[in-house]
């Protein structure tokens, strides 16, 4: 811990009360007001939908091929820049790629099998195996064999069968594990892990793609490779691979991606589409859609492969269409269009790599490479009797090798940095980090109903004129309200029925909302992969909440007449009430935090991932704000916190770490 962060924790503990957290059980007319239906449980969903779709960007008319080349030139520059190489990332990217080779497999005839691992970024080692044909004459073909999601890794069968095949003719193939598969199928591989490394403010997807740009190292290190056949190919999380990898790397001359991705622009409307943290980082649809990637291939050779009938994500009929009604006039300007192409699986249709995706793969690398195609027939060669074990295809690897949980841990010891900035600026960074949604809240009531001793209106509030905030706002009949709050809870309105008789017993009038990705608000159906959309469009899911808290406030100082109070329960609305009143000095008047998160690192040291609770996961927080830095934000308006969580008031332990409990972080069902 840094001087600075362990001042403002004293600070914070000396200017909190400790609340008792022991309440009585609500009157169950009141829980039923709280959790009255307001706007639907799909509303937020189709709020979501439109902000994303009207966010994506489409790739721009052009001319000529010189046009796009100076267009595709700053389209990798760009993403390169602002999505992959933040923070940490560029370090990792200098650094020397390190190689150690084991044992050779005498795996069938016409080819060997070479035991290596490589260094994907320092301390992280990826266990691959290189086929290397036998007779080697002249300068070879080199083709990366990347996996998706397939627990076994390399040693998945149509993997083997692949690179086998290409070896027996003649081209050099590298085929490592992916993280998650493999040697490296752990929990400390987890895809979306990366977002604890994003909120460290470094770029998770980094390892990604440094992943690939190392085996690519590996392979063009060959004596005998071809740097002008250089292909990359893989199916699902291996064609994503493909595409970003290809896209992204010059030096790729070659690609197949297969059944690997769509359009973000597509995925709204095919939510079989939704992908994994790699496959929406955060910004990425501030500079470019995969429709972009998909045109940044021109004017190399390109094959795109669909399945007809896939049963697992990007079906042909709906993802196919808009990828070659983007590339079609890009490769006509190069005056290529015979090397793009496009291939529809329909035996077995499924999701696979399976003889018939195969050949239309080694019929592309003989048509497109002229010193293959005088000996390479695309014709499948049977290879199946020499298909070897997971066991026998293992690679050592270190027992202290680093995986994403560790490299988070590593990154977070030293964070918050410390900023030297005075509270203003530290105010306008944390709207730079958090993107706040700007605008106003318009209310229209929607019903009231009278029960118990309880007066209740529901209403909706419209903020930006994009999303939709459900409201009840509960007075005691016959009692004038002495003052406002606004209360919010991890699991809902509903959920927060025992503060909110509390509060009623007390004489407040309690305006109950559900932000984005909270009870009403929550998306019902893959809602965490919606708010990696979120992200990825340039917004994050805890500047809309913050802004909608935010919005609802000055509404109601506009309303009631006094600035509000805020009441969250549970440690993820908490940071939210923190990051709300912290950017809105006029319209909250103060904090009550119950069950709050002490410090945003246990996110990081436990494990936990992006679907625990997105908006903890604002890229960058951590690198300048933990919890007690929001909290020294909101100053010297009052923050209370009852029974307050991990590292609320616990100081460093005697070996310098701080102490925490296991996390509580709520997610609602509904």
């Amino acid at each position: 811990m840094n001087r600075t962060s362990g001042t403002l924790i004293g600070l914070m503990v000396v200017t909190t009360t400790l609340l008792p957290a022991k309440a009585d059980p609500p009157p169950e007319g009141l829980k039923a007001l709280l959790g009255r239906e307001v706007i639907g449980r799909d509303r937020t969903t189709r709020e979501t939908r439109d902000f994303v779709a009207g966010r994506i960007p489409r790739v721009p008319e052009t001319k000529s091929a010189a046009e796009w080349t100076r267009t595709a030139d700053k389209l990798r520059d760009d993403v390169l820049t602002r999505v992959v190489f933040r923070g940490e990332a560029a370090r990792w990217r200098d650094a020397p790629c390190r190689v150690e080779w084991f044992e050779e497999l005498d795996a069938g005839p016409g080819y060997r099998i070479k035991k290596l691992r490589f260094e994907a970024v320092p301390g992280l080692w990826v266990p691959a195996l290189l086929y290397e044909p036998d007779a080697l004459r002249g300068r070879a073909p080199v083709v990366l064999d990347l996996n998706g999601h397939e627990a076994e890794g390399k040693a998945v069968k149509h993997k083997q069968i692949r690179c086998a095949n290409l070896a027996k003719r003649g081209v050099v193939a590298l085929s490592p594990d992916w993280f998650l598969t493999g040697q490296l199928n752990s929990s400390g591989f987890r895809h979306g892990l990366i977002n604890a490394i994003d909120l460290c403010g470094t770029s998770g997807v980094a390892l990604h793609f440094l992943g690939m740009r190392r085996a690519l190292d590996v392979l063009l290190a060959h004596p005998k490779a071809d740097p002008t056949r250089v292909g990359v190919t893989g199916l699902s999380g291996g064609g994503w691979q493909t595409i970003v990898f290809s896209a992204l790397e010059p030096r790729v001359t070659l690609a197949n991606p297969v059944a690997g991705y769509s359009s973000f622009l597509t995925r709204v409307d095919h939510t079989s589409d939704l992908g994994d943290s790699e496959q929406t980082p955060a910004d990425l649809a501030t500079v470019a859609d995969y429709t972009h990637l998909t045109a940044l291939l021109a004017p190399r050779p390109f094959l795109l492969t669909y399945n007809a009938t896939d049963d697992c994500c990007f079906a042909a009929p709906h993802a196919l269409p808009p990828l070659v009604s983007t590339a079609t006039p890009l490769y006509s300007l190069f005056g290529a269009t015979d090397r793009f192409r496009t291939h529809v699986n329909k035996v077995p249709g499924t999701h696979n790599y399976e003889q018939e995706n195969r050949e239309a793969f080694y019929r592309m690398i003989a048509d497109h490479w002229s010193n293959a195609g005088e000996t390479f027939d695309p014709k499948e060669i049977p290879c199946t009797d020499e298909i070897l074990s997971a066991d026998r295809l293992k690679v050592p690897l270190p027992s202290d090798n680093l995986d994403f949980e560790k490299i988070g841990v590593a990154l977070s010891r030293k964070l918050p940095r410390e900023q030297g900035l005075a509270k203003p600026e530290q105010v306008a960074r944390l709207r730079e980090i958090v993107r706040p949604l700007s605008g106003e809240a318009r209310e229209t009531e929607v019903g009231t109903q009278d029960d118990k001793g309880y007066h209740a209106r529901f209403c909706t509030l419209r903020v930006a004129d994009a999303w939709t905030v459900p409201a009840v706002e509960l007075t005691n009949r016959g009692r004038k309200p002495e003052g406002v709050v606004l209360l919010l809870a991890d699991l809902g309105r509903a959920g927060a029925a025992p503060v909110a008789a509390k509060l009623l017993a007390e004489g407040k009038r309690v305006v109950a909302i559900d932000p984005f990705d909270f009870g009403e608000s929550k998306i019902a159906e893959r809602g965490y992969l919606w708010a990696l959309l979120v992200g990825t469009v340039g917004s994050r899911p805890l500047g809309l909440q913050a802004g909608e808290v935010m919005a609802t406030a000055r509404w109601a100082r506009r309303t009631f007449g006094s600035a509000p109070q805020v009441v969250s329960v549970g440690p993820r609305t908490g940071v939210v009430a923190l990051t709300a009143a912290a950017l809105e000095p006029d319209a909250i008047a103060g904090l009550e935090l119950h069950d709050p998160l002490g410090s945003l690192k246990p996110l990081v040291e436990q494990g936990r991932d992006f679907a625990y609770a997105p908006e903890l996961f604002c890229f960058g927080l951590l690198e300048s704000f933990d919890v007690a830095q929001l909290a020294a934000l909101v100053a010297p308006r009052p923050v209370r916190r009852v029974a307050p969580g991990d590292r609320a008031t616990s100081g460093p332990s005697p070996s310098g770490t701080p102490v925490a409990r296991p996390l509580r972080v709520g997610r609602s069902s509904g």
